[in-house]
């Protein structure tokens, strides 16, 4: 008997690949996560809601709406929270996609991003990098058509970890048609030192309705196994992506650390302090070593490795990394012991090869 068969457009999608995991979690440079643990002050505000895990989380995610509206000075209605930024993503796409429709996205990119727009049942238009592993902008604006509906531009660019600038942006937002959403992806920002840098809210702060910016607690914050991200957006399009996201996704416990995590900004801003310094201690250190490492701005550095990167990630191992069949590998930015077990792997495999 012939199994029930799913949507014909699942055929081309890849199931979503994590990192290999390391031998020890000391050792794991291979999915972005923040390498210090939370601090004691959100642990103990998240413990907290444990007595009453019998109960439903609140679907409104009142706490949480309230307390980003105070960080960012925009009303609660302009919030859409899920199961981090990547879920939002989906219910974006399933809010403004479908079959016919088209999504223009930088490629190399985030890896979810073809599987997002397949699953709405919309068609991918990937626009290659530029040599140096930023956006060409320009070669994006002009693939937009009269399909396209979202155009995703990730700052920094994972994996790659540019950014892009604010003026490029304007001019690429300038350029887009005022009914195609531009999805900002920062995932990232926290750990952005470019002054230059684009920032997708001052496009919202400016009244522009068809700018959407995503934003994350898993990496920053720390929270990446608590599940919290959200857009932000015109109130209309944050009350679309609402409507079809799941209820009851962002678990009060996520919820109490979020706001906790919000609240504990200085402490918090210590440590990716830290880990900026690291990236700079990892870029500065490859580079010395003789490897071309496009600039960082997120928590990972890049290696254009082409058909050697998963020869690479095999050769650090204990060290876990994230390769790209054929592009090249991520590195994440952990512990200074950790890195520096990297650098050593890699200057080794760099003279034996």
């Amino acid at each position: 008997m012939p199994a029930p068969e799913p949507r014909p457009a699942l055929a081309g999608i890849p199931v979503y690949r994590a990192g290999r995991p390391a031998g020890s979690d000391d050792l794991k440079l291979s999915s972005n996560e923040n390498p210090y643990p939370p601090l004691p002050g959100v642990m103990e505000r998240a413990a907290a809601t444990l007595g009453r895990m019998n109960r439903y989380p609140d679907a409104g995610v009142t706490d949480l709406y309230e307390a980003l509206a105070r960080t960012t000075g925009l009303a609660a209605d302009r919030f859409a929270a899920g199961t981090g930024s990547v879920s939002v993503l989906f219910s974006l796409m399933t809010a403004y996609c479908g079959p016919g429709d088209e999504v223009v996205l930088p490629w190399r990119s985030f890896e979810a991003y073809p599987i997002a727009i397949a699953a709405a049942g919309a068609t991918a238009v990937p626009v290659p990098l530029r040599a140096d592993a930023t956006h060409d902008l320009d070669a994006m604006a002009a693939a937009v058509t009269e399909r396209t509906r979202v155009v995703l531009v990730c700052t920094p660019n994972n994996p790659t970890g540019p950014v892009v600038t604010q003026a490029e942006l304007e001019r690429f937002v300038a350029a887009v048609a005022d009914h195609v959403l531009v999805v900002v992806d920062e995932a990232y920002v926290e750990f952005v030192r470019r002054d230059d840098a684009a920032t997708g809210l001052s496009f919202l702060a400016a009244g522009r309705q068809n700018v959407v910016v995503l934003r994350t607690f898993s990496k920053a914050f720390g929270l990446a196994g608590l599940r919290v991200g959200y857009a932000i957006a015109d109130v209309l399009v944050a009350e679309a992506v609402r409507k079809v996201t799941p209820p009851f996704g962002v678990t009060d416990l996520a919820q109490a650390a979020a706001v906790a995590s919000l609240e504990a900004a200085d402490e918090l801003g210590e440590r990716v302090e830290a880990v900026v310094t690291g990236r700079i201690a990892l870029l500065e250190g490859l580079r010395a070593q003789g490897w071309e490492v496009p600039d960082s701005q997120a928590n990972f550095v890049w290696l254009p490795l082409g058909p050697d990167a998963h020869l690479l990630a095999e050769r650090v191992h204990p060290v876990s990394v994230r390769p790209f069949a054929g592009e090249g590998v991520r590195v994440s930015v952990g512990t200074p012991e950790a890195c520096d077990r990297f650098l050593d792997l890699a200057a080794r495999w760099l003279t034996g090869r």
